[in-house]
């Protein structure tokens, strides 16, 4: 495979690479891919919770959200309380 990138993007490359970060373009490369890989990953699953959520609604599986709010301040409290 043959890539073309833009100056400022080699430049990015190359700083990785001199600063210790990576020791070859491939590396810098192969990062990003899995960094893109994940972030579609963590999308697609956002749609699928976003579907889902949605489905729940339409059939009144829902929680007011002050209550969710104030259960999440309690159990925030609860942390507190035992980290004292």
């Amino acid at each position: 495979m043959n890539i073309n990138l833009k100056p400022e993007y080699e430049q990015f490359i190359q700083s990785q690479i001199a600063n210790g970060q990576f020791t070859t373009v491939d590396e810098v490369i192969n990062e990003a891919v899995k960094l893109l890989e994940n972030r579609a990953n963590q999308l697609e699953e956002l749609k699928r919770k976003i579907v889902l959520g949605t489905e729940q609604i339409k059939q009144g599986s829902v929680t007011d959200g002050e209550v969710v709010f104030e259960r999440l301040q309690a159990k925030i409290r609860s942390i507190a309380q035992e980290n004292e």
